[in-house]
């Protein structure tokens, strides 16, 4: 299969509106109004409604109450953050490598989008834990990557996926890079979501949970566009749409649903009250069916159709202004600087 060519920084003999998705013709000058593809702008317009950084939020209720935690709830909530440092960080970089072969403006423009938007992630991260703990333990919880094992073998699994598409960009380790992506944001946050939710709905940590929440929002969005142009590939390239990587997405996903179940049970097992561990198992199985279903692909479990955590929905659909997990309505931010709101305790 052919090598994918890079988009050129301009071309004055080619239209605004590519021919096609990678590999084709495009000025590199970006219309809205003359894009290939319709769902561009609407997404593009929805992203950045989206828009928000970690400085709204402050944080000094969640300071006093962190000290408050179990030892095991503050071991969770170290190494989820220390799992979504390490995810956020390589997406950031990922994303702009696909960018670079979308001939399309507008999805490139989007893949900007995109990219900063997993950068405003990993420095909410930052300020979260620069918010509840030592510099020290802040240096120590971004090293967890590289040396907690059952982190590394998820990672590991992402990460391996990605390169070998980095490494030999054609149009196949494209789409199967594209699946891993997928993977990365719309399974892998997700028994890490859950365990801030949880406490949330404990009256925990809710300013951490509430920035969980907008970073879940922006996640969805990315598993969109990317699903979009999983779809896209396929249908101008017929041959990608085969048995072959319709097996690859199922046999992928049930590996990666069984390294997050794997990492769930390391993390949070019966451990955490209102988190039962049954539950959480058949979650991201009906996640991992619904990621799926998004790529147009026939779900990799029988069943799991429906969200067995119900109460999980109301932290997830929270609408696109900015509300209060309780009050579910538009909430006047105190704007705090960058002491995170120490002055206040």
């Amino acid at each position: 299969m052919s090598i994918l060519q890079r988009r050129k920084l301009y071309d004055v003999t080619a239209p605004n509106a590519s021919t096609g998705i990678i590999n084709g013709k495009s000025s590199n000058v970006l219309n809205w109004d003359d894009v290939r593809f319709s769902w561009a702008y609407p997404l593009y317009k929805n992203m950045l409604a989206n828009f928000w950084t970690p400085f709204e939020i402050n944080m000094s209720t969640d300071i006093k109450q962190y000290e408050s935690l179990s030892e095991t709830e503050k071991e969770a909530f170290n190494k989820i953050i220390g799992l979504l440092a390490f995810l956020d960080s390589i997406q950031t970089d990922y994303s702009m490598h696909v960018a670079k072969y979308l001939t399309d403006s507008s999805l490139s423009a989007l893949m900007t989008v995109l990219s900063f938007q997993e950068v405003v992630h990993n420095q909410s991260y930052s300020y979260v834990l620069s918010s509840v703990v030592q510099k020290h333990k802040q240096d120590e919880i971004f090293e967890y990557w590289k040396h907690d094992p059952i982190l590394r073998e998820r990672n590991d699994f992402i990460a391996e996926g990605y390169e070998r598409f980095i490494e030999h960009p054609t149009p196949q380790t494209l789409l199967e890079s594209i699946v891993f992506d997928v993977i990365l944001e719309g399974l892998n946050f997700y028994s890490g979501f859950s365990f801030f939710y949880n406490l949330a709905r404990n009256q925990k940590m809710v300013s951490t949970s509430t920035m969980i929440n907008y970073i879940n929002r922006d996640e969805q969005l990315h598993v969109h566009l990317f699903s979009n142009i999983f779809k896209e590939l396929r249908k101008e390239y017929p041959e990608l749409n085969s048995e072959a990587n319709h097996r690859f997405v199922q046999r992928t996903f049930r590996k990666a649903a069984e390294l997050e179940i794997k990492w769930a049970k390391y993390i949070i097992g019966e451990k955490i009250d209102g988190v039962e561990m049954n539950d959480l198992e058949a979650y991201i199985k009906f996640i991992a069916n619904k990621r799926v279903n998004e790529l147009g692909v026939e779900r990799p479990y029988e069943g799991y159709r429906t969200n067995p955590m119900k109460w999980i929905k109301a932290y997830e659909d929270v609408n696109s202004s900015k509300s209060d997990f309780f009050e579910q309505k538009s909430r006047q931010y105190t704007k705090v600087s960058v002491d995170n709101g120490f002055d206040d305790l």
